[in-house]
Formats: C-alpha cells, sequence, structure tokens
C-alpha cells in the first residue's frame, strides 16, 4: 500500500471515523478528538485517514513486511491487539488527557507513541510522522520489542 493510497484512503468516511463514539478506546480517546484539532495538530502531514477493518489490515501487514526485513519481532494480531485498545484504529488519534499530554508531549497515531520515543525507534525507510500507521506501528513494535521482547508481550498501556 503506497503512503499516497494510505494518505487519501476512506476520504468519505473519515469524517464519520473522527466524530464517531469509539468503544472500549482507553488510550487515547480518539472519539472526544475534533477532527479539526486532529489535522492541525502540530507536523500532523497525515490528515485524510481512516481507519476501516481493511485499512487497518493493510497497515498492520505493510508493517510487519517492513517489520521482518528490520528483524523487529511480533505478530499481527499482538498489533492489532494493542492498536485496538490504543486508538480503536484511529490512526490521527491523540491522547490530550495523560501526564504525557500535560508535559506538552502527546501520544499519536495508532499505538499512541510519543514524538521522542517515536524519533528514537522511528526505521529508516518508513515516514516521519507518527501518525503514518504503518511508521508509527513499526517504530512502536520497534520500542516493545527493546523493552519488553515483543509487542505481544505487551497487554496495557506501554
Amino acid at each position: 500500500m503506497s503512503r499516497l493510497t494510505r494518505t487519501v484512503s476512506a476520504l468519505a468516511v473519515a469524517a464519520a471515523v473522527v466524530a464517531a463514539p469509539i468503544v472500549g478506546a482507553s488510550g487515547a480517546f480518539a472519539a472526544e478528538t475534533p477532527a479539526a484539532q486532529t489535522a492541525a495538530a502540530p507536523g500532523n502531514k497525515v490528515t485524510h485517514l481512516a481507519a476501516t477493518q481493511d485499512n487497518l489490515d493493510g497497515w498492520i501487514r505493510e508493517a510487519l513486511a517492513v517489520m521482518a526485513k528490520h528483524g523487529i519481532p511480533g505478530t499481527y494480531d499482538g498489533i492489532h491487539r494493542n492498536v485496538m485498545r490504543e486508538s480503536s484504529g484511529n490512526p490521527l488519534a491523540i491522547n490530550d488527557w495523560d501526564i504525557n499530554a500535560i508535559n506538552g508531549i502527546p501520544s499519536k497515531g495508532l499505538l499512541q507513541v510519543i514524538d521522542p520515543t517515536f524519533d528514537a525507534y522511528h526505521v529508516e525507510g518508513t515516514d516521519s510522522s507518527p501518525f503514518d500507521p504503518v511508521a508509527n506501528i513499526v517504530a512502536a513494535c520497534n520500542y516493545a520489542a527493546d523493552r519488553y521482547g515483543s509487542i505481544d508481550n505487551v497487554n496495557s498501556a506501554y
């Protein structure tokens, strides 16, 4: 899936994803993030993404291919479980309430990564935006591998 495809995927449902109530979001409370705030977030080059099951599946599979090339462990199930807990599949989710947000570095994207962690664990060849779904997954999995052995070992906020 190309960067352009990820960027323009499902434009017609983007507003619905941001506006719809999200059940079970414990990380970012993505439904409470207004679309304008999300799109205007500093450094957010990705403004037209919508999570559908097909998109999320494609993003995870693309991330797994990048991870395999770089020796980063993780499985589809481990990534999917963590994405659903952290952002309910919303690649534009921003956590604006926890201690990181209070300190000016909110968690962002599918796996709710703060900028310093994203920068430290970013994998060359992926997009430089933490809102890019594939880059976010790969960086978060790289961090989880370093800290916990694998994203598969992460069962709560990390």
